[in-house]
């Protein structure tokens, strides 16, 4: 790899956007390397590391800008399911379009704007400042899609929930309001508890 090319990308974390590229020159060997498989073209104007690529976890804010690490990723990082997830899963804005790279395999989830905002925070994972759902919205999503996820599976969560230590069922409760699911989360809670 070429040594100036191979310096923008550990300063970007393995990945690079075009704007980031600082002449034409270094450009021009930054396609090359494309040619050769040295480096990924994840879409128009990103491009990756290929040794970025193992790492299971992605730059969200650079090829999905505003997206926020939900459902099946936000459960597993915060180990409420055994179930390990296929694809990243994403949610961004409604009716927003988003040019999805080739790699990794990415699962988008389109929600209203008060659903989309509502619990998101900034977590370091695996070296990236990622948005992510909270722990108390990630288990109301699980209730409000459990007829889409299963209700075995959302039952694991509220459980893998309720056994933690960090649980706070007031703010839980709080989200499962706002997210009209309050009936449904007050049902589980009477069987669990």
């Amino acid at each position: 790899m070429d040594k100036n090319i191979k310096i923008l990308f550990d300063r970007n974390k393995g990945y690079l956007k075009k704007h980031e590229i600082p002449d034409r020159k270094t450009y021009i060997q930054l396609l090359r390397m494309v040619k050769t498989d040295h480096v990924v073209r994840l879409k128009r104007g990103v491009y990756c590391d290929l040794h970025a690529m193992s790492n299971v976890m992605i730059d969200i804010g650079k090829i999905i800008p505003n997206g926020v690490l939900c459902m099946f990723s936000a459960w597993f990082h915060y180990q409420l399911t055994t179930q390990i997830p296929q694809s990243m899963n994403i949610a961004i804005e409604k009716n927003r379009k988003v040019v999805l790279p080739d790699y990794p395999p990415i699962s988008l989830y389109y929600w209203q704007r008060e659903y989309h905002e509502l619990g998101v925070v900034r977590q370091k994972i695996n070296g990236y400042m990622v948005n992510i759902y909270n722990l108390e919205k990630s288990v109301c999503d699980a209730l409000k899609y459990r007829t889409k996820i299963g209700i075995d599976v959302s039952s694991e969560i509220l459980k893998s929930y309720l056994k933690r230590r960090d649980r706070d069922i007031s703010k839980l409760n709080e989200y499962a309001k706002k997210m009209r699911v309050e009936k449904i989360l007050r049902t589980y809670l009477d069987i669990l508890l």
